[in-house]
Parts: C-alpha cells; sequence; structure tokens
C-alpha cells in the first residue's frame, strides 16, 4: 500500500455560521504544515496581526476575504487568488464573506515544531 491519501477541501463544510474558525490540518511534513481554513464570517480582532517567524502561502478555495498586509493595505481575495507571505510579514484578515464559507489552503514553511510525518 503506497499510504496515497486524497480529499477534498470542499467536503464537510458547516452549513451556517461557526463561531469560530474550523482549523484541520491535512499534512504536517518535515518543516512544513498544510491546512485547510474555513472562516464564516470571521476576521482577526481589531489590532491584531499575525508576525510570524515562517512563510505562509495562502490560497482561497472558495468564498471571499479581504486581506490587511502592513504597509500594503487591503487586497481582496476571490477564489484562486494566492498570497504568499513571507516570514515577519505583519498581516491579518480584515473581513471573510458572510454569506457562506471561506476555504483556504494554507501551507506553513519553515514552522518551529511542524510534524515529521503525514498526519
Amino acid at each position: 500500500m503506497s499510504g496515497a491519501r486524497f480529499g477534498s477541501l470542499l467536503e464537510g463544510l458547516p452549513a451556517s455560521p461557526q463561531p469560530d474558525e474550523l482549523f484541520t490540518t491535512l499534512a504536517a511534513l518535515p518543516g512544513s504544515r498544510i491546512e485547510r481554513i474555513v472562516s464564516t464570517g470571521q476576521s482577526s480582532p481589531d489590532g491584531f496581526w499575525y508576525d510570524q517567524d515562517w512563510d505562509e502561502f495562502v490560497l482561497l478555495v472558495a468564498g471571499a476575504a479581504t486581506l490587511q498586509v502592513e504597509g500594503e493595505g487591503d487586497r481582496l481575495l476571490s477564489p484562486g487568488d494566492w498570497a504568499l507571505l513571507p516570514a515577519r510579514t505583519r498581516h491579518r484578515v480584515a473581513a471573510t464573506a458572510a454569506g457562506g464559507p471561506t476555504v483556504w489552503l494554507a501551507i506553513h514553511a519553515g514552522e518551529p515544531g511542524s510534524g515529521t510525518g503525514a498526519e
């Protein structure tokens, strides 16, 4: 058996808004973590900025979101849009669509404590 895994980023989405975003780790590889994030109208708290020690690549799969990058302003993201956020790039989610799930694929590269194998 090869150990291959398959799935759908659009499977099992919530039918109604949730109190919090849903984070699902799809794979934890040496130095990297791949996750699905499902937002249902959430945004980063006022004044909060992500400021990570690792690179992050995000792809908006479904829905819509406004991403703020410090010093670069707002960027409206639609399905298929992606961003590469190098380590120490301060960013936040200003808004996500409230009318249905917003689905992100996030790849964290060089993250301390990332897994050592597939989960």
